[in-house]
């Protein structure tokens, strides 16, 4: 039986999913798909199965992530043990004080880290993680604002990664700017706006619903965690870090890493050829930037800590070991998600798509709205916004050629579904680095944000039968926006009253 290119190849990523979900324990779900997926490429011969999955995690293993994160680990440690964040979160507390504020400042700080996904991901958590848990904010919560300000931030930033990439996918023979394309598309990634809105929204207005809602409850007793206790000793090492530590041990280390890395960023880029600041972010090599950021920050803080004797130096070396053990689940999940896209890289999802749609699929209003549903169903299937969209706007192009405006729709749909399906995915890589920039239990942050993204899908699928009705985005975007608007009030006001119908019975 030959698995290559059917509907069997979608079926080990799902049974990793479901079983994430059944039993929470993402490292057997995340190993069993891998099985799978190895047997089906090796038609069940044992030793060929095994082969098939060890040649797929030396393949697709991203060794400059790896490393990156290892050594981010030990610039966490060592913030943690200089009473660096220690020092920041008694800082901000004076100035942020409210929950309210904690949240918006997270969020804002999210939108302004644009340039790379991981990057925002573990800068931000690692930021802002002693402001909110000072005010109770719980670490799903705080989960939930890294990645929704991430990704969605990137997908409509023209200077990102996610721009390069986008504009990378479109086919060579097509007189298609591949950059413009992702321009134009921007008003119409109807899930990344919406996404954003909600998180300010949701912030402002204090609203909680789902099981976050319980998650802050929880928080507000005291329990910052509910499940999980992982990140519970890290927590901990960071209340008790050095007394000498000042609020500039923190940011001027995070300035360091971010300027080292929008330098690295654009210096790789015109290494590989950008005539520009666009196009070398557009060519630039964003892992081995993050990497020559974090080695670069290590050494600042050497020079910064142990002269001063706020860490030892022995202990400063001790902190890459320690930065090791904090990394070791975030690494794990992200060695076996790796291993499990390769092996469905090689079951050929692409052929399968193709040929649902074919080449030669007519286009109606209703096109947009089947390109957002098979790019969430695909991004939440292989964990990868990325190779979702390097499947679908191959497609999309050619179907949509002779109608320009209905194109542009279509890739925009396509980038909000691959966005969507990363978000609500348990093997998405940036869903795991949203957990450990959190220090939240990686399953809480997965079912919590599930049920915040499916309110924006809802209204997206509103959203984008308006656009290829109306093909303007004038229309469809703040008529989305106002819906959605519209349907938090009405959560905030049932929230509401199930709160006073509580109080009275109590």
């Amino acid at each position: 039986m030959d698995f290559v290119g059917t509907l069997w190849a979608i079926v080990p990523p799902l049974v990793a999913i479901i079983l994430a979900f059944i039993t929470k324990e993402v490292y057997i779900s995340l190993f069993t798909g891998c099985l799978l997926g190895g047997l089906f490429l090796a038609k069940f011969h044992p030793w060929e199965t095994f082969t098939t999955i060890v040649d797929s995690t030396v393949n697709n293993i991203d060794m400059n992530i790896i490393i990156f994160d290892v050594l981010l680990g030990m610039i966490i440690v060592l913030l943690a043990r200089s009473g660096a964040s220690k020092a920041y979160g008694a800082w901000a507390s004076r100035r942020i004080k409210s929950k309210r504020g904690s949240m918006i400042a997270t969020s804002v700080l999210g939108v302004l880290i644009f340039v790379d996904d991981y990057f925002n991901c573990l800068t931000v958590g690692n930021v802002m993680r002693p402001v909110t848990d000072k005010h109770k904010v719980s670490r799903a919560k705080l989960a939930y604002l890294i990645d929704s300000t991430a990704a969605p931030v990137c997908i409509i930033a023209p200077i990102s990664s996610w721009a390069a990439a986008v504009s990378s996918y479109v086919p060579q023979e097509y007189d298609v700017n591949g950059f413009q394309l992702f321009l134009n598309a921007i008003p119409y990634n109807l899930y990344a706006i919406l996404t954003l809105v909600m998180v300010f929204f949701t912030s402002a207005m204090l609203l909680d619903f789902g099981k976050m809602k319980q998650h802050e409850i929880n928080a507000a007793n005291g329990d910052l965690f509910t499940t999980g206790d992982e990140f519970k000793e890290m927590s901990e090492s960071e209340l008790q870090g050095s007394d000498k530590g000042r609020v500039t041990d923190l940011l001027v280390p995070i300035f360091v890493l971010i300027g080292t890395a929008v330098f690295g960023m654009i210096y790789t880029g015109y290494l590989n050829g950008g005539a520009n600041v666009v196009d070398a972010f557009a060519n630039c090599n964003a892992s081995l930037s993050l990497v020559f950021a974090t080695f670069v920050t290590l050494v600042v803080m050497l020079f910064m800590y142990v002269p001063r004797k706020i860490v030892k130096f022995q202990d400063f070396m001790g902190s890459l070991v320690e930065g090791f053990k904090l990394m070791v689940p975030a690494l794990l999940v992200l060695t076996l998600a790796w291993t499990l896209k390769g092996l469905v890289d090689q079951l050929d999802v692409a052929a399968f798509v193709t040929g649902i749609f074919g080449q030669g699929a007519a286009f109606n209003a209703f096109m947009p709205l089947a390109m957002f549903a098979i790019s969430i169903f695909l991004g939440f299937s292989t964990g990868t916004s990325w190779g979702t969209m390097g499947i679908m706007i191959p497609i999309a192009v050619p179907m949509c050629y002779n109608a320009p405006t209905t194109m542009v729709i279509c890739v925009a749909a396509i980038m909000a579904g691959c966005v969507c399906g990363d978000h609500v995915s348990p093997i998405s890589d940036t869903t795991i680095m949203s957990s450990t920039g959190a220090q939240s239990n990686h399953i809480n942050h997965v079912q919590t944000q599930m049920q915040y993204a499916a309110v924006v899908v809802a209204v997206c699928v509103v959203g984008y039968i308006i656009s290829g009705l109306t093909q303007s985005w004038l229309i469809s975007l703040p008529v989305s926006i106002v819906i959605l608007l519209a349907v938090l009030l009405f959560i905030n006001a049932k929230e509401k009253r199930k709160g006073a119908v509580v109080n009275e019975a109590d």
